[in-house]
């Protein structure tokens, strides 16, 4: 009994989160104090760049920089950090891998983190506040738009599903929300000719780790005739605010997905 009694009390300490949601998750439910290591992409809250120790990149760690550590959980995602967690799990070290792709998906993520560290109130206060955030959205009455979602552009990469469901949430309508199913970024690589066809009224670009440029977007072979690009609706989210699943795509990722499809309704009425 004993020993079950210390299974149930067991919170991890020794945290080290490598992804950017994670961290951005631990800090808005205040264990913050828990984390002793983060990815090198973490920005959010912008403490963290001064409070906390960088061991490595999205798909490389540092192992022996996170082993000194001494950590008694890691948390990673998905299969592209699975040699990574392999390696550690090798090592005798505690791997939770996460795999959020939805809306869904991240408000599960967060509640399991607060599970994880006991803090299921606070989780579940901050679900409630984003789902409240979701469902008034989603009642709201607006011109539906249409919408092109550029993850990157050589290839020309479309949205992930989470992105692809906030645009839909916000008011508009992904063009490709067919290929935002699929999880491997190769399954939504398009052609041109695709994007001309779709004929998008706006278009929004969050190009992993790289400054989107709009006038080349422009300047693409026979994408004058694209409503989008004929009214100058060209728009970049950081992909920071939306490209990983957590807290800044529900925030200021969708946030800002809402004030894009105000500001291009705005210009499409005259």
């Amino acid at each position: 009994m004993d020993a079950l009694k210390k299974m149930k009390d067991f919170k991890p300490n020794r945290i080290v989160c490598l992804t950017e949601e994670t961290v951005e998750t631990l800090y808005l439910l205040g264990e913050q104090d828990r984390i002793v290591g983060v990815t090198g992409y973490a920005v959010r809250p912008p403490e963290v760049r001064k409070e906390k120790v960088r061991v490595g990149a999205f798909t490389s760690a540092d192992i022996p920089k996170i082993l000194a550590l001494n950590p008694d959980l890691v948390l990673t995602f998905s299969d592209l950090q699975a040699d990574i967690a392999a390696e550690l799990i090798l090592k005798g070290i505690d791997v939770h891998a996460f795999n959020q792709r939805s809306v869904e998906g991240i408000l599960s993520m967060i509640s399991m983190i607060g599970s994880l560290v006991g803090a299921n109130r606070k989780a579940e206060k901050l679900i409630a506040d984003y789902t409240k955030k979701l469902e008034t959205l989603r009642k709201k009455k607006t011109e539906v738009l249409k919408v092109y979602i550029e993850e990157w552009d050589e290839p020309l990469i479309s949205g992930i599903l989470w992105f692809s469901e906030l645009v839909q949430i916000a008011g508009g309508i992904d063009v490709f929300s067919d290929k935002s199913k699929n999880i491997d970024a190769k399954s939504r690589i398009l052609n041109s000719d695709e994007v001309i066809k779709a004929n998008p009224d706006v278009i929004i670009a969050s190009w992993c780790g790289k400054k989107v440029r709009k006038e080349k977007i422009a300047a693409r072979t026979n994408w004058k005739s694209i409503t989008a690009v004929k009214n100058d609706l060209i728009f970049e989210i950081k992909s920071p605010l939306i490209l990983q699943p957590g807290p800044a795509a529900l925030g200021p990722g969708l946030d800002q997905i809402c004030s894009i499809l105000d500001n291009a309704r705005d210009k499409l009425r005259g």
